[in-house]
């Protein structure tokens, strides 16, 4: 019988915070929440809860409703940025929803204080349910306008002293050109923070990349539709585009 290694089963990373986008939540279509989907994606927050692995979640609400959509539609910013932030906690429900069908005890603290729903962001407490391994979602973005989810995330990774965050997307890294329009696109196996921001890649916004670098914390940008992939990168296997110093 084949023996599976150490380095297989024990995990890179003990903290991690888990970006994921509203339209990961879409499925195929991008917009609206598709059940199957949500499910694959808390069966894979399993797998890392299973390891051991303190498991954070921050998602977007891109497929329910983005502020800067609704600026185009005369939406004023900051009322639509209240907006996307109420969409933000509607997928957070959503997942935790899936999360505890799977058995995976989950806490869902928000920015936006709605007592009625889920629990207001309190650092110490969101440690505290780590520490117990429950999986924390942090619903409603930073709780201000015209700061996006990539923001909240990067923020609140420093807070909670994250070891890495996990960006999810539909592609396996970071490419030099839109891999959709450019078959030659290369794929970068690790990049700095400053090469992102001056090549304008537009992983995360400026502001979110600013804070991972004044604070040296590491992203690591993968295919989150690749089976057991996100178990895979916890694990240390290279996969994906690692952003650093």
């Amino acid at each position: 019988m084949k023996r599976t290694s150490k380095s297989q089963t024990k995990p890179k990373y003990k903290r991690i915070l888990l970006k994921l986008s509203g339209e990961a939540l879409g499925g195929e279509q991008g917009y609206g929440i598709c059940p199957k989907t949500v499910a694959n994606i808390a069966k894979q927050i399993g797998e890392l809860r299973d390891l051991g692995v303190q498991v954070v979640i921050v998602v977007g609400g891109g497929n329910i409703f983005r502020g800067l959509e609704g600026e185009d539609a005369g939406i004023d910013r900051a009322t639509g940025d209240y907006m996307g932030m109420l969409a933000t906690i509607i997928n957070s429900l959503a997942l935790q929803n899936s999360l505890e069908h799977h058995g995976v005890e989950t806490r869902v603290q928000t920015a936006i204080e709605m007592s009625e729903v889920a629990e207001p962001f309190i650092r110490r407490r969101a440690v505290r349910h780590l520490e117990k391994g429950r999986v924390v979602i942090f619903g409603g973005g930073t709780g201000n306008p015209y700061f996006s989810t990539d923001t909240a995330a990067a923020l609140r990774a420093n807070e909670i002293a994250a070891d890495v965050i996990l960006k999810a997307t539909k592609v396996d890294g970071i490419y030099d050109k839109d891999p959709e329009k450019n078959p030659t696109a290369k794929r970068f196996q690790k990049i700095s923070y400053l090469d992102c921001l001056q090549k304008q890649l537009r992983v995360m916004d400026s502001t979110a990349f600013s804070l991972c670098l004044d604070n040296s914390m590491p992203i690591i940008v993968f295919d989150l539709f690749k089976p057991h992939n996100i178990r895979n990168v916890v694990l240390g296997n290279k996969i994906g585009t690692l952003v650093s110093g």
